[in-house]
C-alpha cells in the first residue's frame, strides 16, 4: 500500500501549495489556477484514495461498530487539535475566525462535532474542513450499502451517481447553497440531522440484523438528501465528488479479482465523460474556471492510474513518510498560514524563499503531530476495536492422545491414525487475513 501513501502525500502538497500561493506566490498564482486548479485536483486525488481503501476496510473488518471506531480515532484527535488550534490564535489575536453569520455557537459546535458542518449551512472553522463532510457522506453512504448486501456494486453506484451530476446540469437543475437550510432554517436542520446521524450511526453498529439494516438506510438517506439539496458546491459537483470515490471503490475490487478490469475501465469512462461534461456545460461557472476544474479532474484521474501502474515498484521513502503526515499537513497548513497572514501579511509579489521557509516550518510540525497524535489515537481506537468486536481467532490444534504404552512380548497394535488433509492443515495453522493485514485506511 507504499503507492497509497505516496498519493496521499502529492496531493497533501499540492493542496498545500495552492492556499499558500495566496500569502506567498500571487503572481503566479494568478497565471496558473484559470488553467489548472490546484486545489482541486489534490482534494480529487485524496477522494479517489479513499474511495480505493474505505469500503476495503469496513468489509475487512466486517463489523461496522469496528469500523465506526476506526474511524472516529483516525479523523477526530487530529481534527480537534487543528480546532484548538484556530480558536487559540483567534484569541491571541494572531488571526482572526470564520464569522458564522447568524448562527449561535452552539449550532455551529453541533453541526461540526458531526462533521457535516458543509452539508449543513454552516461555514468550516478551517477552510479544508469541508472535504471531510463528503468525506462522511461517502462513509454512511459505504455502511448502508454494506448493511444492506449490495457493497460489491461499487462500479454500479458510481456510474449512476455520475450519470445524474450529467443530468442534473443537462436539465438545468440549479440549487443556491445550503437550499435546505434556507428552507428549513438552519438550526433546525442541523438538529434533525445531527440526531439522525447519532442514531444512524448507533443502530448500524447494533448487534441486531434489522437495527443494523435501519441504521445503515437511515445514514445512506441522510447522505442522498445533504449532499445535492443542501451542499456548498453545484448539485453536479456533489454527485461527482461521491462517484470518484466509488470509482476508486470499482478499481479496488477489479484489482483484487471481486470484478474485471473491463468493468472498472468502463466505470472510469462514464464518470469522467460526466464529469467532463458536467463542468463544461455548467452556466454557474466561468470558462477559465471550467477549463481549470476539467484540466483538474483528469490530471486526478491520470495521476492515481499511474500510481495503479506503479504499485508494484519501489516507492521513495520520502513520499512514503509525507503520506503517514499527509493528514497533519492537510488541516495544519490553514492554521500557519493564518498566523503568517496575521503577523508578516500577504506578499504583492512572488517570493519563493518564503514558500520553502513555510514548508520548513510545516512539516517537522506535522511529523511531532503525527507522532504524538495522530499515532496514539490510532492505537487507541484499535485496542478499543479488539474490545468492542474480537477478532476471530485461528482455533488452537487438535492435541493428539497419547500413544498406549507397549508391553514387553506384545507388538504394537494396529491403530487408525487420522491425519489432516493438506486443505485442513492449511485452514487450521494459516492465519486469517484480516490478521494479518493492518489497517491502511486513512481520514482524508
Amino acid at each position: 500500500m507504499a503507492w497509497l501513501d505516496a498519493l496521499r502525500g502529492i496531493a497533501a502538497l499540492v493542496v498545500m501549495f495552492e492556499h499558500a500561493s495566496y500569502s506567498f506566490m500571487p503572481e503566479f498564482r494568478q497565471e496558473l489556477m484559470p488553467e489548472f486548479n490546484t486545489g482541486r485536483y489534490g482534494i480529487l486525488v485524496f477522494f479517489l484514495v479513499s474511495g480505493y481503501i474505505i469500503p476495503a476496510s469496513l468489509e475487512r473488518r466486517g463489523s461496522v461498530r469496528t469500523f465506526w471506531i476506526g474511524r472516529v480515532f483516525r479523523m477526530y484527535p487530529l481534527w480537534a487539535t487543528a480546532i484548538a488550534a484556530v480558536l487559540a490564535v483567534n484569541l491571541l489575536g494572531l488571526a482572526n475566525m470564520r464569522d458564522f453569520g447568524n448562527q449561535s455557537t452552539g449550532t455551529a459546535a453541533v453541526a461540526h462535532a458531526g462533521l457535516l458542518q458543509e452539508l449543513l449551512g454552516t461555514p468550516s472553522v478551517l477552510l479544508v474542513l469541508w472535504t471531510l463532510s463528503y468525506e462522511m457522506a461517502f462513509y454512511l453512504l459505504v455502511v448502508a450499502l454494506f448493511t444492506v448486501r449490495l457493497h460489491q456494486r461499487s462500479a454500479a453506484v458510481a456510474v449512476t451517481l455520475a450519470v445524474l451530476a450529467a443530468v442534473s446540469v443537462a436539465a438545468g437543475i440549479t440549487l443556491p447553497d445550503a437550499a435546505l437550510s434556507g428552507l428549513l432554517g438552519t438550526g433546525l436542520l442541523i438538529g434533525l440531522a445531527s440526531g439522525a446521524l447519532v442514531v444512524a450511526i448507533c443502530c448500524a453498529s447494533a448487534g441486531s440484523p434489522a437495527l443494523r439494516v435501519f441504521g445503515g438506510v437511515l445514514g445512506g438517506v441522510l447522505a442522498l438528501v445533504l449532499v445535492p439539496f443542501n451542499g456548498t458546491v453545484p448539485v453536479w459537483e456533489g454527485l461527482i465528488i461521491l462517484a470518484v470515490m466509488f470509482l476508486g471503490t470499482a478499481v479496488h475490487r477489479a484489482e483484487n479479482g471481486q470484478s474485471s478490469w473491463w468493468r472498472a475501465g468502463r466505470t472510469a469512462a462514464v464518470v469522467v465523460a460526466c464529469a467532463v461534461a458536467g463542468a463544461y456545460w455548467n452556466s454557474d461557472e466561468a470558462p477559465f474556471t471550467r477549463q481549470g476544474w476539467i484540466v483538474a479532474f483528469l490530471l486526478a484521474v491520470v495521476t492515481f492510474g499511474i500510481a495503479l501502474a506503479l504499485r508494484h515498484r519501489r516507492i521513495p521513502r520520502s513520499l512514503i513518510w509525507l503520506g503517514m503526515i499527509s493528514y497533519s499537513v492537510y488541516l495544519l497548513h490553514p492554521v500557519l498560514l493564518a498566523v503568517s497572514d496575521g503577523t508578516i501579511g500577504r506578499w504583492p509579489q512572488d517570493n519563493p524563499v518564503l514558500v520553502v521557509a513555510f514548508f520548513a516550518v510545516l512539516l517537522p510540525l506535522c511529523a511531532l503531530t503525527y507522532r504524538y497524535i495522530e499515532a496514539p489515537g490510532q492505537a487507541w481506537g484499535r485496542k478499543l476495536a479488539r474490545r468492542a468486536e474480537p477478532s476471530r481467532r485461528t482455533p488452537a490444534p487438535q492435541v493428539r492422545p497419547k500413544k498406549p504404552p507397549i508391553r514387553p512380548g506384545n507388538p504394537p497394535a494396529a491403530r487408525h491414525t487420522s491425519q489432516p488433509t493438506a486443505r485442513h492443515t492449511a485452514h487450521s495453522i494459516a492465519p486469517d487475513r484480516a490478521e494479518v493485514q493492518g489497517d491502511v485506511s486513512v481520514g482524508s
